[in-house]
């Protein structure tokens, strides 16, 4: 189910094309963690005309996601979010007791009184360096049809993943209501943005934004291939190609790096928890600039 569906092809929310800027992209800054937090307090545009796109898992708790984006949305031209999984965690420490589609709901009220778009709100035109350029924030959660080698049902994997000891935590705290379980409600969410992204111009290249990468292939490289039956859906695989997307910006793996997939560059923002980027060589670079494109990406 989607609370509103507003004209796809809307131009609303297009920048000045003479004011100079670059579209950036984060994800997983998970403020609850203080570094992270510090990281958010202290990010700013390089220039006045700069977007950000902001791909998901803010944080837990409903306080620390509208601080987080109120911070972001005073500095920067314009943000854009989807949620992770999250965001649409209800956490028992969290006052905020709404569950599922409730949640979700909340969240987007949020973000509308803070001037942020949602993937409920009208497609923005980015009309600068690189454009123009359609940016689709999508929503779409995961069905477990990721499945790790050597298992052909989601029973098999999850008796997989539970002897891996990587079961992921949304089976305790994401709840799927109204839907009867997670997959239902990704379905609802694939189906109607499918036919959305179907009326959007012939030819406009676009910009795909969603939390949980569109393909399987970033899931190769996970140290634990189980937990890839919660990273996405089978049924996005063409979309990349079919929608004309120039890029798919995404998160959640925890795995910053840009890929080339059926000619579709694939990038993922992400920020991740302090240990890990910690054991990495050189500091977080955040945020990732997705137009133009630089020389190495």
């Amino acid at each position: 189910m989607i609370s509103h569906v507003p004209d796809a092809n809307s131009n609303e929310g297009s920048r000045d094309p003479g004011t100079a800027g670059s579209l950036l992209a984060v994800s997983d800054l998970h403020v609850a963690y203080p570094e992270n937090r510090r990281i958010v307090a202290d990010l700013r545009p390089s220039s006045p005309g700069d977007w950000l796109i902001v791909a998901g898992d803010v944080g837990e708790f409903v306080a620390d996601v509208e601080w987080a984006l109120s911070v972001l949305s005073e500095r920067f031209a314009k943000v854009i979010w989807v949620p992770g999984n999250h965001e649409l965690w209800t956490h028992p420490r969290d006052p905020v007791k709404a569950r599922g589609l409730e949640r979700y709901d909340l969240l987007v009220q949020t973000c509308r009184q803070l001037g942020v778009i949602t993937p409920e709100d009208s497609y923005p035109v980015w009309d600068g360096a690189g454009g123009p350029v359609v940016i689709a924030p999508l929503f779409l959660l995961y069905d477990y049809t990721f499945l790790p080698d050597g298992t052909t049902n989601r029973a098999q994997a999850l008796a997989q993943a539970l002897e891996a000891g990587v079961v992921c935590t949304d089976e305790l705290v994401l709840h799927p209501d109204p839907y009867p379980d997670i997959a239902s409600w990704c379905a609802a969410r694939v189906s109607a943005t499918e036919q959305r992204l179907a009326s959007l111009p012939d030819g406009r290249p676009a910009i795909l934004v969603n939390h949980f990468p569109l393909v399987r292939e970033p899931t190769r490289v996970l140290r634990h291939p189980e937990f890839a039956q919660w990273c996405g859906t089978v049924a996005t695989a063409d979309w990349p190609v079919r929608f004309n997307a120039s890029t798919v910006v995404y998160g959640h793996l925890h795995i910053p790096r840009t890929i080339w997939h059926e000619g579709v560059r694939h990038v993922e923002v992400s920020l991740g928890y302090p240990p890990e980027w910690h054991r990495r060589p050189a500091p977080p670079v955040i945020p990732r600039q997705i137009l133009p494109v630089a020389d190495a990406d």
